[in-house]
């Protein structure tokens, strides 16, 4: 069993070219590559959309300090990323 030739492809793609027609397989073509797009993004949980530096700045975030003694008390939440 070695790799697979151009002949193994060769006849793999017309068989499939008689399954479905030549109709259907751009369609086909575009649900595979979608399929994959997704798979790819699910693995690696993160899309094309997010970007972590999008080029504009990030609010700041000011405490209060009567609100650093209370959350000194409380344990820093687990970040869920992070696993």
């Amino acid at each position: 069993m070695g790799p697979i030739g151009p002949l193994e492809l060769g006849i793999v793609l017309v068989i499939v070219l008689i399954i479905f027609g030549p109709k259907r397989l751009p369609g086909l073509g575009k649900q595979l590559g979608s399929g994959m797009r997704e798979f790819k993004e699910g693995i690696t949980g993160k899309s094309d959309d997010d970007d972590e530096d999008d080029g504009q700045p990030r609010p700041q975030i000011v405490a209060a300090e009567g609100s650093q003694e209370a959350s000194a008390a409380q344990p820093a939440a687990k970040d869920p990323q992070s696993s």
